[in-house]
């Protein structure tokens, strides 16, 4: 194993629309609703395919006049949804560098937004590629997006560790021959890429 491919959001950033949407609404169960009804993920990864915000705001408030002011946050309030970095997995991220394995990250994320959070977050200049979903026209788990990957960096998937908070997009690894690591938090992944001989387990977590 001598390369690591991370997703970014929710693994590196932490990032949820609730940050931003507790502040919209008074209420727990309508924000859940509208989340769940309105501003679905399923809509929002039409974005992270290439979609422009404001294509996808005037769309979804067309359906929903009701919630136009409430839809148009989403975009215009973006960086209310951050929590900043997971510093455990930042943390890892440095530990890998400093041990030479080649890493890449393979995100879903609007091109339209990215640079912003390229700007903030530094630590993703230690990436020596970032593959992009807006970027490229493909979101995971499709496989061409990892295939594309493949391709631009001449990876060897049977050497590589993918980690990802997504089961699908894990899943969809696994099934071009990548070594696939489902995220559910910075210690458990510290202990799968100990298992892997990647890094030391049990060290302290900055």
């Amino acid at each position: 194993m001598d390369t690591v491919v991370f997703d970014i959001g929710n693994v590196l950033i932490d990032w949820n629309p609730r940050y931003l949407y507790r502040k919209v609404f008074g209420d727990e169960e309508e924000m859940e609703s509208f989340l769940r009804e309105v501003a679905t993920l399923e809509w929002h990864l039409e974005q992270d395919r290439g979609r422009t915000t404001a294509e996808a705001t005037e769309v979804l408030a067309g359906r929903h006049p009701e919630w136009r002011e409430e839809i148009e946050a989403f975009y215009s309030r973006w960086d209310e949804m951050f929590g900043g970095s997971i510093e455990g997995s930042v943390s890892l991220l440095h530990e890998l560098d400093g041990r030479g394995y080649a890493l890449y990250a393979l995100t879903n994320w609007s091109s339209e937004l990215f640079g912003r959070t390229r700007e903030e977050y530094r630590f993703l200049e230690v990436f020596r590629e970032i593959l992009v979903s807006g970027e490229v026209g493909l979101i995971k788990p499709d496989p061409a997006i990892y295939e594309l990957l493949i391709e631009r960096t001449g990876l060897d998937p049977s050497r590589t560790l993918f980690i990802d908070d997504s089961r699908a997009n894990v899943e969809a690894a696994r099934g071009l021959g990548f070594t696939g690591v489902l995220f559910t938090g910075p210690e458990a992944l510290r202990e799968r890429l100990a298992g892997h001989g990647l890094v030391d387990a049990g060290e302290d977590e900055a």
